[in-house]
This record gives C-alpha cells, structure tokens and sequence, in this order.
C-alpha cells in the first residue's frame, strides 16, 4: 500500500481523537468555562452540525481545485480550528470554534476516500479506504483513551494542543508523501450535483442514516449499560472504550478485506450481524465478562460497515464520487444524531439501561433490510445502468459484478 495512505491515517486519527474525546471531558470543559454538563453536550452538536454543513459546501467549493491541495487546505484548517478551541476564552467561543473544526471533517474523509481509492489497485480499493479509515479506528484505541487520561489531569486544554500536534503532522506528512492528484477530468460542482440522481445512492445513503442509527444507539449509552448493568467500576471505562477501538479496527480490516471479495453481500451481512449482535446485548451485558466480549463484537460489526458502504457509494457514484463520498460522513453523523436521541427516548421512557441496546438491534435491522432492497434493485436487468448517474452502457453493464 503506498505510503500516502499512512499520511491520510495520521490525519484521520486526529479526526477521531477530537471528535470522540470530547464526550469524555465534558465534565472538565464544563468546569472550566462554568456552564452545566448539558449546555457543554452542546459542543458535541456544534462538531455534527459542522460535519453536515461542512461536507457538502468545502466539497462543491474545491471539486475543481488538485486534490493534494485540497487535503492539505482541509487538514489545515482542521488544526486550525483545534487551536482556536485550545484558546477559547469562553464557552460561545469554543462552540463556534467546534464548528469550524468540524467543517473539514466530511469533506476530508470524503476527497481522502476517492484519492486513496486512485492511489490503490482496482481489485484493493475497499482495502486502501480501511488503511485511511484505520487512522480513525486506532483512535478510539489509543487516541480517545489517551486524550481523556490527559485532560482529566493536564486540563482539556492540553488535550486540544495534542491534537494540533497530530493535525500538523498529519498535513505535514500528506505534503511530503501524497502524490500530485489534480481534479477528475469535468469536475465540477454540477457533475457532482447530477451524481445525487441515482435512486440507489439514495438507498445506500438511507441504509447508512438506519442502520449505523443502530451502532450509535448503543455507543452513545455504553457507559452507564457497562457500569449499571453489566457492573464494571467507573474507573474501568477506559479498557471497555479500549476494547471497541479494537473491535472497530478488526471490523475496519475485514470490512475492506470483505468489500473487495463481494461488496453487497458484505454490506448486507454486517448490518445483519450488528442487528444481531445488538439485540444479544440485552441480555450479554448482564455479565462483564459476556458484556465486555458483545463491546468488542458492536465494534467490529459496526465499523466493518464504513470501508463497504464508502465503497459501495463510490461505485454507484463513479464519476463524479467526491461529493456523495463526503456526504456518506454528513449520513453519518445523522445517524449518530438520531441513534443517540432514539436510544434516550427509550431511556426517558423507562424502558431500563440495556433498552438503547434493543433500539440499535431494530435500526441495524432496517439497515439490513434497505441493504437487501438495493441489491435486489441492482440485480434487476438494466436496474445498474438506470440508477447510475452518468454511467455508459457498458460501466453500468459492470455494476451488479463490481458489487
């Protein structure tokens, strides 16, 4: 695999690092600038809402710009905006500061995706797209771990400048070791817009929106389900965050392994299994044990998702993937919003801790269903050739085989 790609990992390890740290030091942040703990999860929503926003507009603004350029202005300005945090003054400021920070994030992993697709071979582009997506992986390992150790005893202030360090190696490294890519012949903003036609890319973007709902249902509860019902001591939250960082890096390197072998039936079995996976929850987190080994399994499931669903986009998308590669990041994070506000509702409602666990098994079976549904349209004859934007006859002729 080219080196380029362990310069996009770095960058994306930072992503991961500030995007996800910050739930942990919520307290501390909440402390400082004295606002309560709900006013500083405001600081989580002000990171989402720069994703979406973000995605599509730097994307549209840069289609006709070198995308080595463009990674390098994207990666900047993500350093950029974790300085700003590091320095705020004050609570508005640092929200303002999150937003702008979370700005580059679709758009980068959206233009990182289609280069690292460019820079590997036809038959390893799932592969190459787990190596980027590794960077982001490995951070709820060590990264997220790590930065919440650090702020909990340095203040989160230093946890902010860490991640400028890792955004300044990371622009720095894609300078030096990502070759010169210029924009796809005909880029442009109204090529990517025609892209946003095709029925089945709707599909894979709805799949995303339902069936990653399902992983962030349960994530975004997984402390108290550990430490209420499953009974591991708050100071052991760490190794349990540990042990889904691991289980999404090995579902990251057998998403990409799987996707370049069969993409939809991977992409169906992953949701299936996370559904699975999810409804055993229910009944596996009454132990620490079987809780600790179904943490580890979520992770793997849910994340063997990212690498077949970036490809499956990009297939469908093939001629101008940029933007509906940055947007599958915005679904992302729509599904996270939602995962996280269906799985409270079931908490408000009384319905006990393992209930997020329950909600997440029904929302990855939707997915599942949706990913069923977009095969089955793919295989019909001629279904390929009239839902793929701007495919000639004989690309879409290949699409049920790429998939």
């Amino acid at each position: 695999m080219p080196l380029a790609l362990v310069a996009l990992a770095i960058t994306a390890f930072g992503i991961g690092t500030t995007e996800f740290a910050a739930m942990g030091l919520l307290p501390q942040i909440a402390g400082d600038l004295g606002v309560s703990i709900p006013r500083a999860g405001w600081l989580i929503s002000a990171y989402a809402i720069g994703v979406v926003v973000g995605a599509p507009l730097l994307t549209a603004a840069a289609a006709r710009l070198p995308r080595k350029a463009v990674l390098i202005g994207l990666a900047s300005l993500f350093t950029v905006g974790n300085l700003l945090c590091a320095v705020a003054p004050g609570f508005w400021f640092l929200a303002a500061a999150r937003l702008v920070t979370g700005l580059p994030h679709g758009a980068f992993f959206g233009a990182g995706a289609v280069a690292a697709a460019d820079l590997a071979a036809p038959h390893l582009r799932a592969r190459a797209l787990s190596v980027m997506f590794g960077g982001l992986t490995v951070s709820n390992i060590v990264g997220v771990p790590a930065a919440t150790l650090l702020g909990q005893h340095l203040g989160w202030r230093a946890t902010m400048l860490v991640v400028v360090a890792i955004g300044a190696l990371g622009t720095a490294a894609i300078a030096r070791l990502m070759p010169a890519l210029p924009s796809h012949e005909h880029a442009g903003l109204r090529r990517e817009l025609s892209t946003f036609r095709s029925g089945q890319l709707w599909l894979a973007l709805a799949t995303v929106v339902f069936g990653c709902g399902g992983f962030f249902a349960c994530y975004s509860y997984i402390a108290p389900l550990m430490t209420e019902v499953a009974g591991f001591a708050p100071g052991s939250m760490t190794l349990v965050l540990s042990l889904f960082g691991v289980g999404m890096t090995i579902g990251n390197v057998v998403g990409g392994w799987a996707a370049d072998r069969a993409l939809r039936p991977s992409v169906c079995a992953a949701f299936l299994l996370l559904a699975l996976t999810l409804a055993a929850f229910a009944v596996t987190a009454h132990a620490e044990w079987s809780a600790a080994l179904t943490v580890m399994l979520v992770g793997v499931f849910g994340f063997a998702i990212v690498p077949t669903v970036q490809t499956l986009v990009m297939e469908k998308a093939r001629h101008a993937p940029t933007l509906a590669s940055a947007t599958v990041q915005g679904a992302f994070n729509v599904a996270n919003a939602q995962g996280a506000w269906l799985g409270g509702a079931a908490l408000s409602a009384g319905l006990g801790w393992t209930s997020p666990t329950l909600v997440g098994a029904g929302l990855a079976g939707l997915g599942a269903v949706l990913a069923v549904v977009s095969w089955a349209v793919d295989r019909r004859p001629g279904g390929g050739s009239r839902l793929v934007a701007g495919a000639t006859p004989q690309t879409a002729d290949r699409a049920p085989a790429d998939c």
